[in-house]
């Protein structure tokens, strides 16, 4: 790798002298070194300690560009005299070392102290805030799901402009937005700047504007990964970024993984995602941890089929027998009949040995200590995914009300990623029905949208109730909100206790 050098001319190669020149005979660059696995390269070039390689150059760049601090230097090993010296002097001490007694431990984080450090963005009305235990929270990943024109891109646009704002509202830092599907609405966010009364108090250097929102889209899941592990950390460390938004996080996956190819099927490219989806949620957990931002991703919903409810397995079919191979009718006579065709003794010559019949087949042996596979496995119901899941995907706790069943996409092994879940509903308001939802969405001329906002779970919030009754207090119900052209707000309190959604 002769342009290392080039690149970073105080890389210590002294310390990998044999592994750089290991690797620049393979044919690998600096530029591979920054974008490839790590333990890809350990595995095709049978090289150790790669990722201690790349971790070095990326900390040097880092450095170099003056978004790190410099590691610090250590000192130089002692030499032999000194070893020598020491050694002297240890053995010369026979005096027994001073007891020292323990002081009493104390908690490093009390309660106090961790309500003062917690810090959340606004959503810029008083009520939703009020719904989500003071907003946002910093250093955890966030979760807004939903289907389409449910409001989630609305409610990412409004934490963007969120976020530049001085406490309470924000933490005066800017934002990074990182697009799957379509581009960043600039003029969306114009028209919020100027219609949202909030903004107009504010003195001009406080107020939220574009150019603090840095934004890319990422076409594909090879593009999104290179982004969030090399760039994302770079710039977030040099514009002191407080928010990172991922619109939405499934939709690469989904396009990525959830077909078969010629060369998998399904199932491991199930397995696959799994890797990638964990990977994915402990870099995010780290970005927030570590530079104190917001993590927020909005999800996609998929339908789903509710089963019965209980969870049994059917006794398995067995395969089906060939012909050729079926027991004799007429049992007490095993062994004396021949399976071979009427037509075959007179095609065989005279004098010929008759084929014997094949011996029965052998009956499996049985442990006792457990079940027949043959006998159905009745569970209880509490235990079944369709029961289950209800608790953690924000649709189906409510078995009073009836509509339409949706599951976040990703699947359990995302939401065990993320620290908070929130999921937003839709419903058709139909000509002919005043305010009220009509039943079924496309009945009659559609007037309009009416839209809820749920706590599934949070860090700083209380789950919604399920009782569908929605409310302005902490730990009420679903709370029903409008987009308008400021941005999202919560409804009339009249409307509000009209929720209908579970």
């Amino acid at each position: 790798m002769t342009d290392l050098l080039r690149v970073l001319p105080e890389f210590p190669v002294k310390q990998f002298g044999g592994l750089i020149s290991a690797l620049e005979s393979r044919g690998y660059t600096t530029a591979d070194l920054l974008t490839l696995d790590p333990a890809e390269i350990e595995t095709r070039t049978k090289l150790p300690n790669v990722k201690r390689l790349c971790d070095a150059i990326l900390n040097a760049l880092h450095t170099d560009l003056g978004v790190a601090d410099p590691p610090p230097l250590l000192p130089p090993p002692p030499s032999q005299q000194q070893q020598q010296q020491q050694h002297d002097d240890v053995q010369s001490n026979t005096e027994p070392p001073p007891h020292h007694h323990h002081e009493t431990s104390h908690l490093k984080h009390t309660a106090d102290t961790l309500s003062s450090q917690w810090i959340t963005i606004s959503t810029l009305d008083p009520h939703l805030d009020l719904a989500l235990g003071g907003g946002i929270p910093t250093g955890h990943i966030t979760e807004i799901t939903g289907e389409s024109a449910a409001g989630k891109t609305q409610f990412l646009l409004t934490l963007l402009l969120a976020v530049q704002l001085p406490p309470p509202h924000g933490l005066s830092r800017p934002a990074l937005y990182i697009s799957t599907e379509a581009p960043l609405s600039t003029r969306r966010l114009s028209q919020m700047i100027t219609e949202n009364p909030l903004f107009s108090t504010l003195p001009r250097s406080a107020r939220p504007t574009l150019d603090k929102i840095i934004s890319t889209t990422t076409p594909d899941l090879e593009s999104q990964d290179h982004i969030l592990t090399y760039q994302a950390p770079v710039e977030i460390a040099r514009r002191n970024v407080g928010l990172l938004v991922i619109d939405s996080v499934a939709a690469n996956y989904r396009a990525e993984f959830e077909r078969p190819t010629a060369n998998s099927n399904l199932s491991s490219n199930m397995g696959a995602r799994t890797n990638e989806l964990i990977k994915l949620g402990m870099h995010l957990k780290d970005l927030a941890e570590k530079y104190n931002l917001a993590v927020v991703v909005s999800n996609q919903v998929a339908d789903r089929f509710s089963g019965t409810g209980g969870l049994k397995t059917p006794a398995p079919v067995p395969p089906k027998t060939p012909a050729s191979s079926l027991k004799a009718p007429f049992p007490h006579v095993w062994g004396k009949q021949s399976q071979e065709s009427p037509l075959a003794s007179r095609s065989r010559p005279a004098g010929a040995i008759p084929i014997p019949p094949p011996p029965p087949p052998p009956q499996p042996q049985l442990n006792p200590e457990f079940p027949d596979p043959e006998v159905e496995i009745n569970a209880h119901p509490a235990l079944s995914l369709d029961h289950q899941q209800k608790w953690f995907t924000g649709w189906g706790d409510n078995p009073s009300l009836d509509y339409p069943l949706k599951t976040p996409s990703l699947g359990l092994v995302w939401s065990t990623q993320i620290s908070g879940r929130i999921a937003l509903f839709r419903r058709p308001v139909n000509y002919g029905y005043g305010d009220h939802v009509g039943a079924v969405e496309g009945m009659g001329a559609m007037k309009g949208w009416r839209r809820w906002m749920k706590v599934v779970w949070g860090v700083n919030a209380p789950a919604s109730d399920a009782s569908g009754r929605g409310g302005k207090k902490k730990g009420g119900g679903p709370v029903e909100f409008e987009v308008w052209k400021g941005g999202v707000r919560v409804v009339d309190a009249g409307r509000i206790n009209e929720a209908n959604i579970a």
